[in-house]
């Protein structure tokens, strides 16, 4: 599988609280409509294991690539999307662009060197 592009929002459990839960549906409608979106997924902490950030919510919105990502940002649904999180997060939150690859892992067991 060819990489793919995704935004990665990163909330603080101190971002958590009623604007936060009133504002994501509003949030939500804005970023699933941005131009270029093929995927996205919600992930809510369960546990934090280790490490000085504490996260409680992540979320992705997965683009074919860097182009169509940045196309999306700078969208009318993207920026509505980033203001809304601005201010139900009230700025407390982290925005990361990454490249995601992935496998499955009976691709990957061809690979062991242990059996």
């Amino acid at each position: 599988m060819g990489a793919m592009y995704k935004l990665i929002i990163l909330i603080p459990p101190v971002a958590e609280g009623l604007a936060l839960d009133e504002g994501w549906p509003e949030f939500l409608h804005n970023a699933e409509r941005m131009p270029g979106l093929l995927r996205e997924a919600s992930i809510r902490v369960t546990a934090q294991l280790f490490g000085d950030h504490p996260v409680s919510t992540l979320h992705e919105l997965f683009f074919a690539d860097q182009t169509a990502l940045q196309a999306a940002m700078s969208s009318p649904e993207g920026l509505a999307a980033g203001q809304i999180l601005q201010q139900i997060t009230r700025g407390q939150m982290t925005l990361l662009i990454a490249e995601h690859r992935e496998d499955e892992a009976e691709n990957l067991r061809q690979y062991r060197q242990d059996e």
